[in-house]
């Protein structure tokens, strides 16, 4: 499990200016954690952890609208797990499940995946596809579907473009990618958003039930 530790990034300045009483010897401080650490499923690198810039840094912040539920989300176009261009217009007039997911071949995402496997009859039968997303290459997507006999599509979103881009939220301060699933109707306009990290099967339960609906 990943764990939240102390380190040398101090906040004077931020906390200063939220209290007249803030002694500025005083730090608060974060550590990386162990490169092969895991929360939730998710294998955590250095890399892929986050710091907080000093008061004399200027850090530059991305802002990107999140996908709500009544909109149009971005379109994409992404390689598969057998590296082919596959467009979210390719799914123009019929329902499409899109599910991000933080990584191939962790607890959590290997579950979800299983279970949108086990009832990918119920989704062909409501006349929707399945397309999963993050940010493994496409060698990885590959190696994970054979495994497990995934029939549906996996796209490699390497660099977490598309997820900015729908404004995916990330868990723990951004530390662990979010686990976020959207169910985009015939029109391309978004009917549900759904977010659980930690109970990966509950997104076929909310999907389908919102399927069996339209």
């Amino acid at each position: 499990m990943a764990s939240l530790t102390v380190t040398n990034h101090s906040l004077p300045t931020l906390l200063h200016s939220q209290n007249p009483n803030y002694q500025s010897s005083q730090k608060l401080q974060f550590l990386p954690t162990p490169s092969n650490s895991q929360f939730c499923g998710l294998k955590l690198s250095h890399s892929s952890f986050f710091s907080i810039p000093s008061s004399s840094s200027s850090p530059k912040v991305s802002i990107f609208a999140k996908v709500g539920k009544g909109s149009k989300p971005p379109p994409f176009t992404l390689k598969d797990q057998d590296g082919k261009s596959v467009s979210l217009t390719k799914f123009k007039g019929k329902p499409v499940v899109v599910y991000f997911y933080p990584a191939d071949e962790t607890p959590g995402c290997t579950k979800q995946a299983c279970a949108f496997r086990d009832s990918y009859e119920k989704f062909k039968k409501a006349g929707a596809e399945v397309v999963g997303i993050s940010g493994d290459g496409s060698s990885s997507h590959k190696a994970f579907a054979k495994k497990y006999k995934l029939p549906f599509t996996l796209l490699s979103d390497e660099g977490n473009k598309v997820r900015k881009e729908w404004g995916v939220p990330g868990d723990f301060f951004g530390a662990l990618p979010g686990r976020e699933t959207y169910v985009v109707d015939k029109n391309g306009v978004v009917q549900l958003v759904y977010n659980n990290q930690f109970q990966p099967e509950k997104h076929i339960d909310e999907t389908l039930k919102l399927l069996q609906s339209l």
